[in-house]
């Protein structure tokens, strides 16, 4: 069956339009127009990487915004250029056949400036966003090739910077890329080697609780549940998260009424509560002085409470095959 002429039509345009990256004139218009076009293409990624130039064209359109980063003078459409050029290597970076060459190019490196900045502006945040966004789509195949590269960068302390003070979408991005790194054994091992790691990831969690207990958001506890969760899967992290650093509001039931709100199935919210109740409840602030003897005697209690709340949670709140969406542009 031949192909009909609307559809040569729209091929030939896209060619076009990759080919007009190359004039400093056309570019932002062929962004533009890709950028809504990306999903419609299956085999865009391969057109951009093996196209003359074009990967070229879009590093040069996000290099060139770095003077404007400090200080803050990035203006919206100027953001929305790059945001629409950070969507092109998003869709690079998710295609099977690009990805390990987007890793050797070290690509990832050109964003890693826009996850640095802390402006509450607009603009500022949908840069953040996009450039999470293209760090997103490398770690959700869970290749251990993309976990083994970001190891060897900086990706850690800057996602946990957007944790702890970014919006609350730029911070369940985040966390889910936190997440896809635990989840593999040789991040996990990473981020469990020295106590130092181990603390500075845990704290931010914490911090996240305790905001989460102030402003609900199903999406967020989700991911925050699950990297507690796989936390747990090292001997030494769970020792020392049964001891002082599972957050209370984890074990006093002061989550509680966000997640009955995050419930809709009356059935699944009465079997929360029923496990929920089901739980021994602790004194307060009984794991902040423990001694060893002490925490010999109560560890198989302890361990017991915090895990099987967090599995509580995790029940109750994780849906399966959920995405997240993030806009390229201002809408």
């Amino acid at each position: 069956m031949t192909s009909s002429p609307k559809a040569s039509v729209d091929r030939e345009q896209i060619y076009q339009w990759v080919q007009n990256l190359l004039n400093p004139e056309t570019r932002e218009q062929s962004l533009a127009e890709l950028s809504k076009k990306r999903e419609l293409v299956p085999d865009l990624a391969p057109l951009l990487w093996h196209s003359f130039g074009t990967i070229t064209a879009l590093l040069q359109e996000i290099i060139a915004i770095y003077p404007l980063i400090s200080p803050p003078q990035l203006t919206a459409q100027q953001s929305n250029s790059v945001c629409n050029a950070l969507a092109l290597l998003q869709c690079v970076a998710s295609h099977q056949e690009t990805r390990s060459y987007f890793l050797m190019a070290n690509i990832p490196l050109f964003l890693y400036p826009f996850l640095h900045t802390t402006s509450k502006l607009r603009q500022f945040e949908y840069l953040r966003l996009t450039s999470l966004g293209v760090v997103g789509a490398l770690v959700k195949p869970d290749d251990k090739e993309v976990i083994q590269f970001l190891l060897n960068t900086e990706i850690i302390p800057l996602l946990l910077r957007i944790m702890e003070h970014g919006s609350e979408l730029s911070k369940t991005v985040a966390t889910f890329i936190l997440q896809k790194i635990l989840l593999d054994d040789h991040g996990l091992a990473y981020i469990c080697y020295t106590y130092e790691r181990f603390k500075s990831v845990t704290s931010v969690l914490q911090s996240m609780v305790d905001s989460l207990v102030r402003e609900p958001s199903g999406r967020l506890l989700k991911h925050v549940v699950r990297c507690y969760l796989r936390l747990t899967d090292n001997p030494r992290a769970k020792e020392a998260l049964n001891r002082t650093l599972m957050p209370e509001q984890l074990k006093d039931g002061s989550i509680n009424k966000m997640i009955k709100q995050m419930i809709t199935a009356p059935k699944d919210g009465c079997k929360c509560c029923s496990a929920i109740s089901a739980i021994p409840k602790t004194p307060h602030n009984s794991f902040n002085s423990l001694t060893m003897d002490t925490y010999d005697t109560l560890y198989p209690f302890c361990q017991k409470t915090s895990l099987h709340w967090i599995q509580i949670t995790l029940d109750s709140v994780v849906s399966n095959n959920e995405s997240i969406f993030i806009s390229q542009t201002y809408q």
